[in-house]
Formats: C-alpha cells, sequence, structure tokens
C-alpha cells in the first residue's frame, strides 16, 4: 500500500497509482474547519500566529482522516501583512482578511517594506513546516503562496489595480516584478523549512477579471517565473486559479505548473478536454461540502475521478462550518474503491 507522498509522488512523475490521493493544499485552500478545531481544542485566531498550533493543527487534518497531506498557513494574508497591510485575524468561524491597503497606486510600489523572515507570520509558517517535517516522511508538506495578483490587489484598492494596469503598465509591471521577486524569497524559504510542494492560489488573477490579455501578460507569467524559481529547487507546483476558464484556457495551458487547480464553477470534464495532457486537481463543491450530505460528496468526488482527475480537492478553501463527516467523505468514496488510475 501506498503512503500517502508515495501516491502523490507517483501522480507528479506520471506513474500509476491505485487511486487519486486527496489533499487540500492550505494557504487559499484552508482545510481547518471549526469543529476540527473544537474536537482538537486549539484555538484560532491563535494558531495563525503560533507555529507549535499551526503544526499540530495542520498535523491534526492529517491524523483525523480528512486529507492526505499537511498544509500551512490557514489563510492567504500572510504575504500582504508582512508587506504592511492591516489584517483582521478573524475567528474560529472566518479566516483572516485585510482591512487597510498600505499604498494607493502601483506608482508607489518603492514604499512597500520587504518581507521579514526573522519575525511576523511568515517566520510562523516556515517554523510551522521545520516541526510537521521532524513528524516523519509519509506525509507531503504543502507549503503555501498568495499568488501575484492576489497579493498586489491585497495591498492596495482591488479596482484601482486592475485600472493601472492598463493605465500605468511600466509601473504596474514594476510593482508585480517586487512582488513576484519576494514571493519567491517565501517560497525558497519554505522549501529550506522542509515543504515538499509549493502550492500557489491566485483567486484574484482570474481570466474573467483580467481577460485573456491581461491574464497572460500579468498573471501567467508572474506566477510562471515563481514556478521556474521553485522548479529549479526540484519541488513540485500546484497552482489554484478561480473563475471560469472557457476564455483562457490556452493561455493557462501556458502555466509551467506541475498541476492546475481550477474551481467549482469550472466543468472538469471540459478542463480535461481542452488541457488533455495536464495533470489536473479539484475540483469538489466547497458549498456542497458545506451543506450538502456526505453521499452527494462522495457522488461528486467519483464523478471528478471520471472526468480525468488526477488529483482530488475541494475547489477552493473549505467553509468553517463545514462538518468533519462531510469533508472526509470525499476521501472515504476514494479508498472504497480498487480501481488503478493512470496518472
Amino acid at each position: 500500500m501506498l503512503s500517502p507522498i508515495e501516491r502523490l509522488n507517483k501522480v507528479f512523475n506520471r506513474e500509476t497509482v491505485d487511486r487519486p490521493p486527496c489533499i487540500c493544499p492550505g494557504g487559499m485552500m484552508n482545510m481547518v474547519t471549526t469543529e476540527l478545531i473544537e474536537e482538537v481544542g486549539i484555538k484560532f485566531p491563535e494558531a495563525h500566529m503560533n507555529a507549535e498550533m499551526m503544526a499540530d493543527l495542520a498535523a491534526a487534518v492529517y491524523e483525523k482522516g480528512c486529507f492526505e497531506n499537511y498544509g500551512v498557513p490557514f489563510c492567504m494574508t500572510i504575504e500582504a501583512e508582512d508587506f504592511g497591510a492591516k489584517v483582521d485575524m478573524g475567528t474560529n468561524i472566518y479566516e483572516p482578511h485585510v482591512v487597510e491597503y498600505i499604498i494607493d497606486s502601483v506608482k508607489e510600489w518603492e514604499k512597500i517594506p520587504k518581507i521579514q523572515f526573522q519575525q511576523g507570520r511568515g517566520k510562523t509558517v516556515i517554523d510551522a513546516i521545520k516541526l510537521l517535517k521532524a513528524k516523519g516522511s509519509d506525509v507531503p508538506i504543502i507549503g503555501n503562496l498568495t499568488g501575484p495578483i492576489s497579493t498586489a490587489s491585497s495591498i492596495m484598492e482591488p479596482v484601482v489595480f486592475y485600472k493601472e494596469l492598463r493605465k500605468s503598465n511600466t509601473a504596474a509591471h514594476e510593482f508585480m516584478n517586487f512582488v513576484t521577486e519576494e514571493l519567491i524569497l517565501f517560497a525558497k524559504k519554505q522549501i529550506e523549512a522542509g515543504a515538499d510542494i509549493i502550492a500557489i492560489s491566485d483567486p484574484s488573477g482570474t481570466g474573467e477579471i483580467l481577460g485573456p490579455k491581461l491574464f497572460e501578460e500579468f498573471a501567467v507569467k508572474y506566477i510562471n517565473r515563481i514556478i521556474d524559481a521553485v522548479h529549479q529547487e526540484n519541488i513540485g507546483t500546484i497552482v489554484h486559479i478561480c473563475g471560469g476558464m472557457k476564455k483562457v484556457y490556452p493561455e493557462a495551458n501556458k502555466i509551467r505548473a506541475n498541476v492546475l487547480s481550477f474551481d467549482s464553477i469550472v466543468s472538469m470534464k471540459e478542463a480535461r478536454e481542452n488541457l488533455s495532457d495536464r495533470l489536473l486537481m479539484g475540483n469538489v463543491s466547497t458549498y456542497a461540502i458545506e451543506f450538502g450530505e456526505p453521499q452527494k460528496i462522495a457522488e461528486l468526488t467519483q464523478k471528478c475521478v471520471k472526468d480525468g482527475v488526477n488529483i482530488i480537492s475541494p475547489a477552493c478553501g473549505l467553509g468553517m462550518k463545514s462538518s468533519l463527516k462531510n469533508v472526509k467523505s470525499m476521501i472515504e468514496s476514494l479508498t472504497k474503491g480498487d480501481a488503478v488510475i493512470d496518472a
């Protein structure tokens, strides 16, 4: 029987596996729920700021049979906060979110401080990965980055940011270059700490918002720069893009990640038809996981397998009120079967 890391590595290497892995990377795709927090007695928001609590909670996700990986952090505000934005740390019901930006225009990007990995929540994530690494090597550790578009639009007003991609194109690229280089440093720090895979989630960098031209010019370009830097460290990558993909499949296919992940609005059958040779991850509806019944979630999981998904995962981050029985129904539906899956 394959260990979780062996199974996931085989998929990344396009080798035959007994069944698809079932993971939830962390970051934007937070896998922690209120019920889990209460069951293991680790508090939010404290776990966002304490490496030991963060590691213990990430480990509990695996130990309670929810997913086959460790993943930290549990939000997508780490980079924005370390860049100087103010963050509401949330509760055990809702996740941290940005409440105050640091700049008003892309032209002000030089005012942004660099990420300080010796302190703050960036250091918390790095230390949590080190603690998870010490637990052993059977469970893959997924480190996370907020994608460059989403990070940039978390440190200034998003509507202004999107307008200035066209109006102040040169400054926008300078801003994105700065953000991307800092994200690369954060990725490398996570890899040094022991991350086996880096997941990049860029929910604000959608083709629907940007359109095909800007999606390629800004989202694809800067995500690929991060991917190339991570791949130089011999570490695999997952990229999650939100929104519909119909208009940007050709551009999305230029993203050089090992695995592409989409949210529930995307038909994975359609994605497979348009991205025939790519490894795909997803995309069990998080609405169904929070509000549906285990049998329905199991059916959605099996539909993903039928549609050609290589790695099963929730479509986006779990709703904090999702029940553990619903979350576990994904992996339970996979372990009941014994079909061999070709990656």
